[in-house]
């Protein structure tokens, strides 16, 4: 099979150069500086043992490849929020042979969130959801870096909504051979929504840097349990953070690449990278949007999502407001159970 990696940016990166590492074909795709870093340069890699630079074929669209191959995987690695013009441009894309991409090939999301696979299960016959959990940075075009080891990552990976078929076993073989793991599981979307739990504290970490401190620690952990409240209401199972932690075992560490610790999640690095928009949407607004349904309050999700809207919006620096501001809006929004309120995000920069 031949991947085409839409989107090759940390996890897009990180999974086409480990599958090219690996000897399968790859091709990636990308757009802007880092479509030109990696046509010119290639794809530099850099993992716990050793960078490695990646001259693969790098497309900024279909058109480049004319009809595409009847062994083809769309391997779909955009933020969510980039997932309806990525489905646009693919899906009518002919195929060798006969029909279309969105007829015949494959499309595998491995996005944060859960909405990607439900947006292309619209335009696609053949979608996969996969769990991501793997970690990688993204802030320099042409260079990625991949932090796990052994392992690079874990990949629970099924057909959306539900099941398993022969094609998710080949990918998750050729998964398993670039230092992957890759479970095919029958309940996927479980598994996103165990990861989308996580993911709620993106927005923290990209306003306020690290979750390091105490005072982060317990405002993520109330903002996780707001979540966990809107899928208990919404009757939507889970992987238990036990069960994920079994799953993961020791088995991937992460090291600091050249002394220097990983940064941050991926809306940290979206900030970082002034691209001016920011998941938070398909995140906290995931759970903003399930709680709205079911009679659930959301202020603090919806809070994280507003702020981390505005931050990206107006190209504000990562991790520039103060844990102690924010922890004041959480605890306000709490109180008046509007986490949209206040209209600005002005904040006293403390010491």
């Amino acid at each position: 099979m031949r991947y085409l990696v839409i989107g090759a940016g940390a996890v897009g990166g990180a999974v086409g150069g480990r599958l090219a590492q690996a000897g399968h074909e790859v091709v990636l795709v990308a757009r802007g500086a880092q479509y030109r870093a990696l046509r010119d340069h290639g794809l530099r890699l850099r993992t716990p043992d050793g960078d490695r630079t990646h001259p693969l074929p790098t497309v900024d669209g279909p058109a480049a490849l004319g009809e595409l191959r009847a062994d083809d995987v769309l391997l779909l690695a955009v933020k969510t929020q980039d997932t309806e013009a990525a489905l646009a441009t693919w899906g009518p894309v002919p195929v060798a042979g006969g029909g279309t991409a969105a007829e015949r090939l494959p499309l595998v999301c491995a996005q944060n969130g859960v909405e990607s696979a439900r947006l292309a299960l619209r335009r696609f016959r053949h979608v996969y959801g996969v769990c991501v959990w793997l970690p990688a940075t993204f802030v320099e075009p042409g260079v990625v870096s991949a932090a796990g080891t052994p392992l690079t990552g874990m990949l629970h990976l099924g057909r959306h909504p539900h099941g398993t078929d022969a094609t998710a076993h080949r990918v998750a073989a050729d998964l398993e051979r670039s230092r992957f793991e890759a479970p095919v599981v029958p309940d996927v979307q479980r598994w996103q929504y165990a990861k989308l739990l996580g993911n709620l504290g993106n927005a923290l970490e990209a306003l306020s840097g690290p979750v390091d401190s105490e005072e982060a620690a317990a405002l993520f952990a109330r903002v996780r349990a707001e979540g966990e409240r809107v899928l208990d209401a919404a009757g939507i199972a889970y992987a238990s953070a036990e069960e994920q932690r079994s799953a993961r075992g020791d088995k991937i560490t992460l090291v600091p690449l050249d002394g220097v610790p990983r940064g941050g999640g991926s809306s940290w690095q979206s900030l970082i990278r002034g691209t001016g928009t920011i998941e938070a949407d398909h995140l906290n607004g995931e759970i903003v949007l399930l709680g709205r349904l079911h009679g659930v309050p959301t202020p603090l999700n919806e809070l994280l999502q507003r702020l981390a809207n505005t931050f990206a919006r107006e190209r504000r620096p990562a991790g520039s407001m103060p844990v102690a501001h924010l922890l004041r809006r959480a605890d306000e929004a709490e109180r008046t159970g509007r986490g949209g309120a206040g209209g600005g995000v002005a904040f006293v920069q403390e010491p």
